[in-house]
């Protein structure tokens, strides 16, 4: 009798530990897969069993969390919406997430295995962990006053701290309330569906996600270039630049805005502050194809690995082109494409001497006490140029300020320098231009700059000398420098 008693023991101890080794396959081993299945009700349930957590901006929330008593049971909502939402996105029960609130989802959301002392024991007992939020680097008076400077202009603007690379400002517009779309039923899929459908795009973030031609702002990546291949050593002497230009190898010839601008053998100095087509088309053949490359990759182009977090799109300088496209490409034309992003970072690697310092967004994500989790140190993403180019290109781009194109962008007491473009496009580039300004404003020559901006309005009136003359985007980008300078 004990023999067999012995054996149904041990039959049974071994349908004891198949059972657990199951148990540990389905919780721990297959938990990925029946999470991702479609299927699987609990995991939205549980996601939305608690409130999220938040975006902060300055000390602030911008965002927070509704109960609606059903099953999905937290729903997010935005205050300022329209406001944020090119920095906070979207978190939709319907529709997923977005920008930040995609970037940071697992923080906010509570999954982040850094919220919880014991993360193993978490994963095998799936119990719930308190979400934590994110404090983002945006100045709500600084996003503010672009915002309301852009006023009903379709446009974007972006802002950065030179010397740290902190965003102070992401604004897109026009824009749209992420809180309309935010849950579930015919209320959230109508408005998803008017939003989508919206001919003026308002869920487009055109700060991060829209590249445009940059048009004559662009040629201060060219005038950098100039100065660091050795092609242009004094930016005082005349640099042979016949107007019009014949582009080389075409039939065509690049001209000017002005006929009467001066723009014959004109030198850098007087070309950048009037904005001579002719002399920066002409440098870029100079400097060639691999130097006006490196150059621009420097700045951040062509570059798909820069996330702040949320990966912004690639601007584009394209790798292989013959001198005539070259030429139109130096002035901002051709295939070549930048993100407001991308502008306000040339501005800003000029005003910090220099160098470039990664473009950031979020600075910390804590726990759900507000304790940090992970804080953004500030890094260089490259040196652009020595700080003898950049002196340069900021007396320059104070030039254009003060004597040039870029009057409507001065601030009383501050020094400020930039650079206004008008960028064609369209069939034919028969569309109505796109204004550009990217600037950067110091308290006083001497102190470091303490903001760097760029701004794009599109379709702006076609009345060309108004945009070249900075009407559209240089009083926008004024706004911004003194939201941030406080005069």
């Amino acid at each position: 009798m004990i023999p067999y008693a012995r054996r149904a023991a041990a039959l049974c101890l071994l349908l004891l530990v198949a059972l657990l080794v199951n148990a540990l396959r389905i919780q721990v081993v297959r938990a990925p897969a029946y999470d991702a299945d479609p299927a699987n009700r609990r995991v939205p349930i549980e996601r939305y069993g608690q409130p999220r957590g938040d975006i902060l901006v300055g000390s602030r929330p911008v965002t927070g969390s509704r109960s609606t008593g059903a099953q999905l049971d937290w729903v997010r909502t935005y205050a300022d919406g329209p406001l944020y939402a090119p920095v906070t996105g979207f978190s939709s029960q319907t529709y997923g997430t977005a920008l930040l609130e995609a970037a940071e989802d697992d923080i906010l959301s509570g999954s982040s295995p850094g919220l919880s002392a014991l993360p193993l024991w978490n994963a095998i007992s799936r119990q719930p962990q308190h979400p934590g939020h994110v404090r983002t680097t945006i100045d709500p008076a600084v996003q503010k006053a672009a915002y309301k400077a852009l006023g009903g202009k379709k446009g974007a603007v972006a802002a950065l701290d030179p010397a740290t690379g902190r965003i102070l400002a992401l604004v897109s517009t026009p824009s749209y309330d992420p809180g309309t779309i935010a849950g579930t039923g015919p209320e959230a899929l109508g408005a998803w569906r008017r939003l989508v459908t919206a001919e003026d795009q308002p869920m487009l973030n055109r700060a991060l996600r829209q590249t445009y031609p940059p048009g004559s702002t662009f040629k201060t990546v060219t005038a950098v270039a100039a100065l660091v291949s050795g092609v242009v050593t004094d930016v005082d002497r005349p640099t042979d630049s016949p107007d019009p230009y014949p582009l080389p190898g075409s039939t065509t010839t690049l001209g000017n805005e002005s006929a009467s601008a001066g723009c014959e053998d004109a030198p850098l100095r007087y070309a950048y502050v009037v904005s001579c087509n002719t002399v920066f088309g002409k440098l870029g053949d100079d400097v060639g194809l691999q130097a006006m490359r490196e150059t621009a990759e420097a700045f951040g182009f062509n570059d798909p690995s820069i996330g702040v977090p949320s990966h912004p799109a690639v601007s584009v300088f394209d790798r292989r082109m013959d001198r005539a496209q070259l030429a139109l490409s130096s002035i901002g034309q051709y295939d070549t494409r930048a993100t407001p992003l991308q502008m306000a970072m040339v501005a800003a690697a000029v005003a910090n001497d220099g160098t470039l310092m990664y473009p950031h967004l979020v600075d910390r994500t804590t726990d759900g006490a507000g304790l940090p989790l992970e804080i953004t140190g500030h890094r260089a993403y490259r040196q652009v140029m020595d700080a003898a180019v950049a002196f340069a290109m900021q007396d320059m781009m104070v030039a254009v300020v003060r004597h040039g194109t870029g009057r409507n962008a001065a601030l009383p007491g501050a020094l400020v320098g930039g650079k206004t473009g008008t960028a064609q496009h369209g069939e034919d580039n028969r569309g109505n231009p796109f204004a550009w300004f990217i600037s950067w404003a110091k308290p006083s020559r001497g102190a470091p700059a303490e903001v760097a901006v760029a701004v794009v309005v599109e379709d702006a009136a076609a009345d060309r000398a108004d945009i070249s003359g900075g009407g559209k985007a240089a009083p926008v980008a004024r706004a911004v420098m003194r939201a941030v300078l406080g005069h």
